[in-house]
């Protein structure tokens, strides 16, 4: 049984996705897939900054951290 998708600031700590949707408007979301951040890709959400934001995850072997707006709007599938 496949894991519903969430957004991908919903992930715990430590728990890898694949990303099926990025729901952002059009330069951002462009911004977003040229950081590598594709409909495919695995993620791993590593922490959040002490207030919330930006959130660190892991993607392609590098971290990257993101606004937590902009992960908001990046559907992942856990990985089960």
């Amino acid at each position: 049984m496949a894991a519903d998708p969430t957004a991908l600031h919903q992930l715990p700590l430590g728990q890898t996705g694949t990303i099926i949707a990025i729901n952002l408007v059009t330069d951002d979301a462009r911004r977003i897939q040229e950081m590598g951040l594709l409909p495919g890709t695995k993620v791993e959400l590593i922490r959040f900054a002490p207030l919330g934001d930006p959130v660190e995850i892991k993607v392609r072997g590098y971290h990257l951290s993101l606004r937590k707006h902009e992960a908001e709007q990046i559907i992942v599938v856990p990985t089960v």
